[in-house]
């Protein structure tokens, strides 16, 4: 009986050895986006979101592409105050973000550094890409996540924003997230100082090999609109518009209100069904905010200091 005692003692104490490490060293990387030289706002708020994870926390920025403009974003991110890495992919297998090249990268680069979370932003360029190497990884992610309440904890909405989910991660290493940038505003530079620069590194991609998956898909084009407008995704004000416009004509009225307020266009998921805007304009609530929007609708219909 002594022996048997002493045995589950034992196993006990293991296994809390083992939850314990689990939760106590934290190494992160951040899947980043680049674009002119510099780090876009979107990657910038994956890096924030980190922040919450865990106060010893070892954040790793990972880079690819190639051209100056992508040293410059490695020096910008090297400065950064909690990135004590900089992973740098120098090649023109990334020169565009097709999911299949960027995620065998992102496998390479983990099954080197064996990290513990793997974070990107939830915007197109995440949610094409992240996926895809969770399904390499053999592992479940966890999208649009808007609350970091601890390493394995996370809140997410659910039911088109109606509701808001609270969800643990039991999974195997690495967890893998897409916040919303709107969630994790980054805070200013001027605030931090940091003296010595992040080393930056060379991924070693000798072990890259092109797999029939890395060519199946191919760059085409890239069509975006020349607009002074803020892009949605970071927007601190945002004109959204709904199936009461009727048009896509009415619509325009939309527009230009956003653009004498410097906001951002949003639309309801009813004005893109209806073919009034295109898809990229539907705006994705939570709760929280939805409820901060009716009760500032309310105010507007109230309070007779608006207009």
């Amino acid at each position: 009986m002594a022996i048997r005692a002493m045995l589950a003692v034992s196993r006990n104490r293991s296994l809390a050895t083992a939850v314990l490490s689990r939760y106590r060293f934290i190494s992160t990387l951040v899947l980043a986006e680049h674009e002119g030289g510099s780090i876009k706002a979107s990657s910038l708020s994956a890096v924030e979101a980190t922040k919450s994870l865990g106060e010893d926390n070892s954040v790793s920025i990972l880079l690819a592409g190639s051209g100056p403009s992508l040293r410059e974003a490695a020096q910008a991110a090297s400065c950064h105050p909690y990135v004590s890495q900089v992973l740098l992919a120098d090649s023109d297998k990334f020169t565009y973000p097709l999911a299949e090249p960027w995620a065998k990268l992102l496998h390479v680069v983990h099954k080197k550094g064996n990290y513990s979370h793997i974070v990107t932003a939830s915007d197109s360029f995440g949610k094409n890409i992240l996926p895809r190497a969770a399904a390499l990884l053999d592992v479940s992610p966890i999208t649009d996540v808007i609350e970091v309440s601890g390493s394995h904890l996370f809140v997410r909405p659910i039911y088109a924003g109606n509701a808001l989910s609270t969800i643990q991660y039991t999974g195997s290493d690495p967890c893998m997230l897409t916040i919303r940038s709107t969630s994790f505003p980054v805070a200013s530079m001027s605030a931090h100082s940091k003296s010595i620069a992040a080393a930056i590194e060379q991924v070693d991609l000798s072990t890259f090999s092109e797999d029939d998956a890395v060519g199946k898909s191919k760059f085409v084009k890239l069509s975006s609109q020349d607009t002074e407008r803020p892009d949605l995704g970071n927007a601190r004000i945002v004109v959204t518009g709904g199936r009461g416009l009727k048009s896509a004509e009415n619509f325009k009225m939309i527009e230009k209100l956003a653009e004498k307020l410097g906001a951002a266009v949003g639309a309801t998921r009813a004005a893109v069904d209806a073919g009034f805007v295109p898809n990229e304009l539907q705006m994705a609530l939570n709760a929280s905010t939805s409820a901060k929007m009716q009760y500032s609708k309310r105010a507007k219909i109230d309070g007779s200091e608006f207009y």
